[in-house]
């Protein structure tokens, strides 16, 4: 159409990006069929959870003070518990973040002595802190709790062998990172995930596993709580939130590990009677009912990213027809121009401060400077379109996001077109 065409121009985009932004999207529509299907079972599936907890409308008006007796927040649980296929869950606004939801799942079920392993790498950079691998106050290893890790082989898979070898008297949990974090790795599928849990409780069957599920929700139609999972975590301003959660957190699993986090997060004796949800369940409710097709949407947006940066001949993870397990794209530039240029290109984009410009600065959590592209409506949201990296070598930059396919695209033609007018690409 003209008229659209007009209009990306009168945003900055050219013709040459638009013209390839549009080929691409042409030999797309297979794949996003089938990305909408999915989205449609998992719309039935969150539908069908709500009506199972009764939700009504009395759920919505949440409460103050102690919060005891509140409908909405406890019938949410409920939800949640029903959505991902668990003995119960635990989803406050009081849970401020993902780092805070891991770090409060794992500090509730570890005791002085006991031993955390990952079996797939490095965590999060974030958590890092929180274990102790990096010195900060509060840490596990402060209360004595210690670390242990076992990387992935480097096609990879899992290295079964070492993490056999690795489980001892000792250790009282594992812990899953499903994403890939700010590491140059593959997304680990639900399936995968099911395979390695299996292996560890046949070791061990009173180990805890639990699943940092953190941008992965909805993804595929199963989650780690369907394939044995313990504990499954992760933040309400990203996938399920649905981009209306303004703040937020979940831990869903066995009730026993739900209880312990209950009581760490408020007070031994309190657990989960107490917690007012003030003004945020009708978000939380509606959020999570959209949250399936606004996955869907940054789904395409990130397909259609690893298209784009594949036409430029850059590396990127998954690349552009791999079956998708979260919502993140990686590019690896392989320069730090490349990456702030692209994230100037996603802050152009965004329908709040996009007359901002990006830079790369010292973040708290982060063992280098880091830049970040994010004009949310709700601060740090990352189902909204947004794009971050560290500013070290490889020089990768990690996309995702995206409330529409729409608004996907075009963050992604205007971070093409900043790449090029800051000559790291050509047309």
């Amino acid at each position: 159409m003209s008229e659209t065409k007009e209009i990306y121009k009168n945003l900055g985009i050219d013709e040459d990006v638009y013209r390839l932004g549009e080929t691409i999207c042409s030999n797309l529509k297979e794949r996003f069929d089938s990305i909408d299907k999915i989205a449609e079972y998992n719309q039935l599936k969150v539908l069908q959870a709500m009506q199972k907890a009764k939700v009504s409308e009395a759920c919505l008006y949440g409460t103050t003070g102690y919060g005891y007796n509140d409908i909405g927040r406890d019938t949410l649980e409920e939800v949640y518990a029903n959505v991902f296929h668990t003995e119960a869950a635990l989803v406050r606004p009081q849970i401020t973040c993902g780092t805070h939801a891991l770090a409060l799942a794992l500090m509730s079920n570890l005791r002085p002595g006991d031993e955390v392993l990952s079996p797939v790498g490095k965590p999060y950079d974030t958590l890092e802190e929180v274990i102790g691998i990096r010195p900060s106050k509060g840490s596990l290893a402060e209360y004595g709790i210690t670390y242990s890790q076992v990387d992935l082989l480097s096609d990879g898979s899992f290295d079964y062998d070492k993490i056999k070898a690795s489980i001892n008297e000792k250790t009282k949990l594992v812990t899953i990172q499903r994403s890939k974090g700010y590491e140059p790795r593959k997304t680990l599928s639900v399936e995968r995930i099911g395979q390695l849990i299996a292996f560890i409780k046949d070791i061990r069957p009173d180990i805890i596993c639990m699943v940092d599920n953190c941008y992965g929700e909805f993804v595929e139609t199963i989650e780690p709580g369907d394939v044995g999972a313990d504990m499954v975590v992760g933040s309400l301003i990203k996938n399920p939130g649905g981009g209306l959660a303004p703040i937020g957190g979940y831990i869903a699993g066995k009730k026993e590990c739900i209880e312990n986090a209950a009581y760490r997060l408020t007070s031994p004796g309190l657990g989960k009677e107490v917690g007012a949800s003030l003004g945020v369940l009708p978000s939380f409710f509606q959020g999570l009912f959209l949250a399936p097709t606004v996955v869907s949407s940054a789904l395409k947006g990130a397909v259609f990213a690893a298209n784009m940066m594949e036409h430029f001949g850059f590396s990127v993870i998954p690349d552009g027809k791999e079956s998708r397990h979260d919502i993140i794209q990686a590019v690896t530039f392989g320069s730090k121009e490349g990456v702030v240029a692209f994230c100037k290109g996603i802050q152009a984009a965004a329908p709040v401060d996009s007359f901002v410009v990006p830079e790369p600065w010292d973040m708290p959590g982060y063992d280098s400077q880091v830049i970040m592209a994010a004009g949310a409506f709700v601060s740090g949201s990352s189902i909204e379109l947004s794009a971050d990296g560290p500013i070290k070598p490889p020089y990768a930059v990690y996309f995702q996001g995206g409330l529409t396919f729409p608004h996907a695209k075009f963050g992604i033609l205007k971070a093409v077109q900043e790449l090029k007018n800051s000559k790291v690409i050509r047309l």
